[in-house]
């Protein structure tokens, strides 16, 4: 197994994050990083929109720290007070509550900033990343655990629950907290930012358990992480005989494009088969910078598959989610999963009826390409797994023929004796 200095042995940062980054933080300036470690960057693209936006709130930061990815996270929007300068927060109910109440982690990167900014408040977007006091509102069906992920831990951070892949969850950080996340009852709030004695207990569970052959590296964002502890996670995954695949979850390509820097992707094709499994949630996160970074990713052979979330009032549309995947095909990335929102405490006002994530599969399917039509799952509540639902395409049988529904609604036999 490779070695890691001491000072670089605790992920996602040069630091514990656990003891200084917290929910909702005051306003103290929390320095990440060293100067030296945000003077370089190989990424040069800056739309205009974002390079308007940088010189208006970040006048004294040149081109190179916007592009630097250190930098984008050191300066990330932390507080209310500082996002009050980019946005109008005042629609937020019992503002002073949301404050107080510490359960809320709030990140947000400037450049992702800089998408939301001029926009109104119930912009899509805004929406994914804003607190909102109805996250406070528990209904019906909702846990902190929905998956159940916590009771199919056979060692403290991987989770075992299909036969022959395993979930390891390489840090709990992330650069950009979704208001919907699956695992928001470990993302910061319980403070379990994992290090590296916690990942060769991972991985010796998997080196001994010859039935896993892919290994799905998630977190928190794993990209959040130094380009050595994601190549000490990747060279030991690698060194396992009966690993086939590794796959990597990420948001990064849309919320901090910057990350994917050429040094990155150089490292990552060293351990093919490598896949990449993307969180997107709208049109509008296809920006050139996203685009680039996805164009460096895709060069360097790691194929990319897209996760949505589907979010009611975000992208719970056909013409949103056609314009989506379509912007996905031309990026490369391929539209992989459409979930259904999980039932987390206070998701309620995110998650639309089933029915309507079944019209959205119609509306695609046969009005455009096979490749840009996702599975629909619901990952199932008490961890049941990903159970993938279709419109009623099958209508039964008719003797010897079976009948099916096209995407026009038109029926057609299909000889099939019994």
């Amino acid at each position: 197994m490779n070695e890691l200095s001491q000072e670089e042995s605790e992920p996602p940062l040069s630091m514990d994050l656990s003891s200084i980054d917290i929910p909702l933080e005051t306003e103290t300036k929390i320095q990440l990083f060293k100067k030296h470690d945000i003077l370089h960057s190989d990424f040069n693209i800056i739309n205009p929109k974002a390079d308007e936006f940088r010189e208006k709130f970040f006048p004294q930061a040149t081109e190179r720290q916007w592009n630097n990815w250190r930098w984008q996270i050191q300066n990330s929007y932390t507080n209310f007070k500082k996002l009050s300068e980019i946005l109008d927060i005042t629609h937020i109910d019992n503002f002073d509550f949301l404050i107080k109440s510490r359960k809320l982690p709030l990140r947000i990167t400037p450049y992702y900033a800089s998408l939301l900014y001029g926009k109104p408040a119930d912009y899509a977007l805004t929406k994914s990343v804003i607190p909102n006091r109805l996250e406070l509102v528990i209904s019906p069906g909702e846990e902190n655990d929905p998956l159940h992920e916590d009771s199919m831990c056979p060692v403290g951070n991987l989770v075992h629950r299909y036969p022959d892949r395993t979930l390891l969850l390489s840090t709990g950080f992330c650069s950009v907290y979704c208001r919907y996340c699956t695992r928001s009852h470990m993302v910061l709030k319980d403070k379990k930012h994992y290090g590296i004695k916690a990942w060769e207990k991972s991985i010796d569970y998997i080196r001994n358990n010859t039935s896993i052959r892919d290994v799905i590296v998630s977190g928190g964002d794993p990209l959040t992480m130094p380009d050595k502890h994601i190549e000490f996670l990747l060279s030991s995954l690698r060194a396992i005989p009966h690993v086939e695949i590794i796959r990597l979850g990420t948001k990064i390509p849309m919320v901090l494009p910057q990350r994917i820097t050429n040094k990155l992707v150089k490292m990552l094709k060293k351990y093919h088969p490598f896949y990449m499994s993307i969180h997107v949630t709208h049109p509008d996160e296809i920006t050139p910078e996203v685009t680039e970074a996805c164009q460096r990713i895709a060069d360097a052979g790691i194929p990319m598959g897209s996760q949505t979330v589907l979010l009611k009032g975000v992208n719970d549309t056909v013409d949103t989610m056609k314009a989506l995947v379509h912007k996905l095909l031309k990026i490369r990335v391929r539209p992989y999963y459409l979930y259904q929102c999980d039932p987390i405490p206070g998701s309620s006002h995110f998650r639309t009826p089933v029915t309507k994530g079944l019209e959205i599969i119609q509306g695609l399917r046969g009005f455009t390409s096979g490749y840009a039509i996702p599975h629909y799952v619901i990952d199932t509540p008490g961890g049941g797994g990903k159970i993938p639902l279709l419109p009623e395409y099958f209508q039964g049988r008719d003797g010897n023929n079976i009948v099916l529904k096209n995407f026009e609604g038109k029926s057609f036999k299909y000889y099939d004796p019994i």
